[in-house]
């Protein structure tokens, strides 16, 4: 199980991957979107909770009410991306840990300290955002993360009984090469990180 992933597939998740704000009109289909979740609900998360919550906007009239909770050098290229995904977290995620966690009273812990609850939905589902991203460059999706919303926004039109709150939004498809930024710097090794 443990091999080494060959260049090209190295290249395709991280080093020749690129964000992308335009998309080709190509549709991203159903089974698509289905392959892309099989994939990413496989990474790990803190007792198994799994607290992120996917909505995949693509028709115009959900495209529309998105559109007011965005800031404007998002929206244009929002409505024309074939897809849209909101990746939010449940907040009362700790509620299913005992169909998901092997530890028998996960639950109970989270419900004994209500100060965990929101670190850990936003941590463990922000991990799950980033598998989103690994599982789309994996099938051949380009990917288009942002975080310029209005969050209250999106959570009344979307989550109106907040159980539910957003993290971050992401465009999907196939990416036009000619409208990305050119490649910004990334540190070196030595700059951020040490072995000790």
């Amino acid at each position: 199980m443990a091999s080494h992933l060959d260049e090209n597939a190295l290249d395709q998740l991280f080093r020749k991957a690129r964000t992308f704000n335009k998309f080709k009109p190509d549709l991203v289909s159903d089974e698509t979107v289905h392959q892309l979740y099989d994939l990413l609900k496989w990474g790990p998360t803190a007792f198994n909770t799994l607290p992120a919550r996917f909505v995949f906007v693509r028709s115009p009239e959900a495209k529309e009410r998105l559109a007011p909770a965005l800031a404007s050098s998002n929206k244009v290229k929002t409505l024309a991306a074939p897809l849209t995904v909101i990746i939010a977290y449940d907040t009362r995620f700790y509620e299913h840990l005992p169909k998901l966690c092997a530890v028998p009273n996960a639950k109970t812990i989270f419900e004994n300290a209500p100060d965990m609850v929101a670190p850990t939905a936003l941590r463990n589902g922000s991990l799950q955002g980033a598998y989103l991203i690994l599982a789309a460059r994996a099938l051949g999706l380009d990917v288009g993360p942002m975080s310029g919303f209005n969050p209250d926004v999106v959570n009344e039109t979307f989550f109106p009984d907040r159980r539910y709150e957003v993290n971050f939004i992401a465009n999907l498809g196939y990416g036009e090469s000619t409208a990305v930024y050119p490649r910004a710097y990334r540190f070196e090794f030595n700059e951020v990180a040490q072995i000790i």
